[in-house]
């Protein structure tokens, strides 16, 4: 008996860790709870889960219902992550056709976890790129996509710093829309490029909340109505930093 509920214990706190890392990572409520439920029929227990926005919660139980686990889990604040979506649900087929244990579900969790992240200036210049590359798209000149490419770098690298000094996630993104606007329109103040309010209006395109948007839609969708209305909160509140910081560069450049 010890030793089935040992492992139902195991089971019960892997199946959270991986159910938290889905949802930190950027997945929709459905498949967190269908990636779970794989696993864990996979594995022989019979699950009953509430997936919450910030919290799971799990109940396993054996097939014979005589051995159970209980456990609530906190999941981290959102930071997309697309290889580990991935590399959970490789892992989860894995264990279905392949009948991975816990232990072997364990170590491949520690291999995608310690997985090399890309370098921070490689992050700063593709996110500046594709800041540069929607001034392009909407009529900018070279001149404007180079003012764009500079707002949209210094305003990623504030709203970075913003949040390792731990500040709210939406006063990181009004830093970040404040400091990029700011600066893209010290273009428009001193005309610089054809037309610069191109460049003032793609500085920002980096912090529209686009996962928790896709994300409110999918989950209500799936019925999964109240991660749903969170999730569109969520983007609705980061729009509204973005739109403050925005507004506030216009009064101090206008000033």
């Amino acid at each position: 008996m010890k030793d089935s509920v040992a492992d139902a214990q195991s089971a019960g706190n892997t199946l959270l860790e991986i159910g938290a890392l889905l949802m930190s990572s950027g997945a929709s409520t459905h498949r967190t709870r269908v990636t779970m439920k794989r696993i864990a029929q996979s594995l022989g227990y019979g699950i009953e889960l509430l997936i919450t926005q910030r919290a799971l919660m799990l109940t396993i139980i054996e097939k014979d219902q005589q051995y159970f686990f209980s456990r609530m889990k906190r999941i981290s604040p959102l930071h997309p992550n697309f290889k580990m979506v991935s590399g959970i649900s490789h892992l989860s087929w894995n264990v279905k056709e392949q009948n991975w244990g816990v232990e072997q579900i364990k170590d491949e969790l520690q291999r995608l976890k310690s997985l090399p992240k890309y370098p921070r200036w490689l992050l700063l210049v593709m996110v500046g790129a594709a800041g540069a590359g929607f001034c392009n798209l909407f009529g900018g000149d070279a001149l404007n996509m180079g003012v764009s490419f500079i707002a949209t770098v210094a305003g990623l690298f504030v709203r970075q710093e913003a949040a390792r000094k731990n500040f709210n996630p939406y006063l990181c993104v009004f830093f970040a829309a404040l400091v990029a606007s700011f600066l893209a329109g010290l273009s428009e103040h001193f005309e610089i490029g054809a037309d610069p309010e191109k460049a003032v209006a793609t500085s920002v395109l980096f912090l529209v909340p686009g996962i928790p948007l896709i994300n409110s839609v999918t989950d209500m969708i799936d019925g999964n109505i109240q991660n749903g209305v969170v999730r569109a909160i969520n983007g609705l509140m980061i729009a509204f930093a973005i739109a403050f910081g925005l507004f506030t560069s216009r009064m101090i450049l206008n000033f």
